[in-house]
């Protein structure tokens, strides 16, 4: 045989084997020599019986095995033989091909444990095992099953015993009387030692007792317990103010519905009295305080006519800050419920050691947070950016910074180690932000503060505090015309001297521009790129400027108070003022803004806290609330989201006052 490709080259395999001559070789059946007779005749023909791919692998063996031996040269031996033997009707006839499975070789075998459920082996298996579930449970007493003992050997076993005294038992009695009980109770310590040291352990026994209770009340755990507690009963108690200070109604028990009626009735007759007295004081309380024009519409209801005035809700005030002066007040940026509170006096004499404490609406009666410093507070702000870092300024010129998180009242920075930190008073202190405009995590901050000596300075918040100068307010002269020769005697002071800082306030909107007020009553407006040179300088005060606040509305408006007793309304572009307001011939030591309408602030002066609505009146003041006989006001905060005012005294206590019946805010 020879096989061709299609370009007609010989590919007809050799081979690998080549019988020996002299073997004998078997003769084939007539049934396998015409299969491969036919197989070979029929390879011209490869879709009229595909062998190959009809048989399986074992086919293919037996055929290799077959044509790879001697037999494949005695097919080629007898090629023309068989050709000739094969007739048409043998090539026609139908070959039967029959395939058989080799013998399986085991190379590994692993019993099952399971079997399958559809296996001829599952009935049996299934009732096997109903067999032995049946015989564990009638194992007690079942015949199939067979319990065998093991003997083994068992430890000698030892008996010890221990000889003892007798216990003796005796029962006693005695008959007391009550003077021997009095005897016994009065009787002297030297004729009855044995007793005195019955006492001294006694005494040791409460000291353990004492210890032991000390250290549960010291414990961390019953601390924030007490902490919870404490705040659930000053809510409870507090209620009704929180609800007005947070405008919210007032709740009732439900489980008492005789002391609900009762307030009910009594809060509607007291409603009924108050329009009573109102009524009948109505022309003295014009006279007095309120303005009449509040009271000039005649068709309002009379629920419409109530005036407007301050009523107290309640004051933070303890044991710890009774005797300090309030100096300043901050509301926390992140928590609106949270009020840093500075505690220090003005006056030099009047030195002593200062606080900064922290108060929280959850418990107006003592602070979350107690700050001690070796001198008296005079200003502190939050951070916007990092709302747990609180900053202090101290009389004594130091800048403290502190963290509000913190259970410890330890300083976190501090300006002692810094070689240009303030030599006087830091009268005021505030983190302003870098950039209003900037949004999200962005918002950077720096901390500027003003002293005594002069300077209005940027603190840099690092490993340690240091800071560079904003400003040295130089001290100028009035606008007065003078003499050549009072010049010349004055140019020499004037030019060395630095004017005392006492108050500072940045744009709203440029935080670039800001405004300084002096001990020598002038406001200078100056810019953070220029350190030498004023951009404006308002003249209007004849003493020390207390507070400078912009407009926060109409930001090109701001208002300054002073120890000249006024309170002056300007315009950043005018140097001269637009308005002066005066009530009474006393300092006014501070004044803010209304964050909810444009034309109202507040003034605290010493004897008494003033709203002012210049709607309303621009010659005084439509609301007032004097102060106690013994303390005078030294501070005012509104409340950033209700109608209260804040008012801090000399006495220690900051009162919360809630304005009622105002007219609607106007922001225009």
């Amino acid at each position: 045989l020879q096989v061709f490709d299609d370009e007609g080259k010989d590919v007809t395999p050799r081979p690998l084997f080549h019988p020996d001559p002299s073997t004998a070789v078997p003769q084939q059946g007539k049934l396998w020599a015409a299969a491969a007779s036919f197989e070979d005749a029929g390879s011209a023909f490869p879709s009229s019986f595909p062998l190959q791919q009809t048989a399986g692998g074992n086919a293919k063996q037996k055929r290799s095995c077959l044509l790879s031996s001697s037999n494949f040269s005695d097919v080629q031996m007898r090629q023309e033989e068989i050709e000739e033997e094969l007739t048409e009707e043998d090539l026609d006839r139908r070959v039967d091909i029959y395939l058989t499975e080799t013998e399986t070789l085991w190379i590994l075998e692993m019993a099952p444990v399971v079997v399958s459920t559809e296996s001829e082996e599952a009935a049996r298996v299934l009732e096997r095992n109903r067999i032995y579930v049946d015989m564990c449970k009638t194992r007690p007493g079942n015949d199939h099953f067979v319990e065998n003992m093991v003997q083994t050997i068992n430890g000698a076993a030892k008996n010890k015993e221990v000889q003892c005294d007798r216990t003796i038992m005796e029962d006693k009695g005695t008959t007391v009387t009550s003077w021997d009980l009095y005897d016994a109770f009065n009787v002297s310590e030297g004729e009855h030692p044995s007793k005195a040291e019955g006492t001294r352990a006694t005494a040791g026994m409460h000291e353990e007792k004492e210890c032991q209770s000390e250290a549960i009340l010291t414990s961390e755990n019953f601390q924030r317990d007490l902490f919870f507690m404490e705040r659930i009963l000053m809510e409870n108690i507090f209620q009704p103010k929180l609800a007005a200070y947070r405008q919210l109604p007032i709740l009732t028990d439900p489980n008492v519905p005789s002391d609900t009626s009762g307030t009910a009735a009594a809060m509607e007759n007291a409603k009924e009295e108050g329009h009573e007295k109102e009524k009948e004081a109505k022309e003295e309380q014009k006279e007095a305080f309120i303005h009449p024009s509040i009271l000039a519409d005649l068709n309002k209801t009379p629920e419409e006519m109530v005036p407007p005035r301050l009523e107290q809700l309640w004051s933070y005030q303890c044991d710890l800050t009774r005797g300090h002066s309030v100096s300043s007040m901050a509301w926390s940026k992140a928590n609106p419920d949270l009020l840093a509170v500075g505690y220090g006096a003005f006056g030099f004499k009047e030195q002593k050691e200062g606080l900064a404490c922290c108060w929280s609406l959850k418990n107006p009666m003592w602070p979350e947070r107690v700050f001690r410093c070796e001198h008296g507070v005079t200003a502190l702000d939050f951070s916007m950016a990092n709302p747990n870092l609180l900053a202090v300024g101290m009389y004594n010129g130091f800048v403290a910074i502190y963290d509000v998180q913190s259970c410890k009242d330890t300083v976190l920075l501090d300006s002692s180690d810094s070689l240009n930190k303030h030599t006087g008073p830091v009268w005021q202190l505030r983190w302003v932000e870098q950039d209003r405009g900037t949004a999200g995590g962005g918002r950077k901050e720096r901390l500027i503060s003003i002293s005594a000596d002069g300077r209005v300075t940027e603190w840099f918040v690092q490993k340690r505090l240091d800071c560079t100068d904003l400003m040295k307010i130089k001290r100028t002269g009035s606008e007065k015309k003078e003499l050549p020769s009072e010049k010349e005697r004055r140019s020499e002071t004037q030019i060395s001297q630095q004017a005392a800082g006492m108050c500072f306030d940045f744009h709203p909107k440029d935080t670039n521009l800001y405004l300084a007020g002096t001990e020598e009553g002038h406001i200078h407006k100056c810019s953070c790129s220029g350190k030498e040179q004023f951009l404006e300088t308002y003249r209007g005060h004849k003493g020390p400027v207390y507070k400078v606040a912009w407009h926060p509305f109409s930001t090109d408006m701001f208002l300054s108070c002073s120890a000249d007793r006024s309170v002056i309304l300007w315009h950043q572009e005018s140097p001269t003022p637009l308005l002066t307001f005066t009530s009474t011939p006393a300092f006014v030591l501070d004044i803010m803004w209304s964050p909810k309408s444009a034309l109202v602030f507040a003034a605290a002066n010493e004897s008494r806290v003033e709203i002012w609505d210049l709607s309303v009146s621009l010659f005084s003041p439509p609301i007032s609330c004097s102060a106690s006989p013994r303390g005078r006001f030294t501070s005012v905060l509104f409340a950033t989201n209700t109608d209260c005012l804040l008012v801090g005294d000399s006495q220690g206590g900051v009162g919360v006052l809630e304005l009622q019946n105002l007219p609607a805010p106007s922001n225009t």
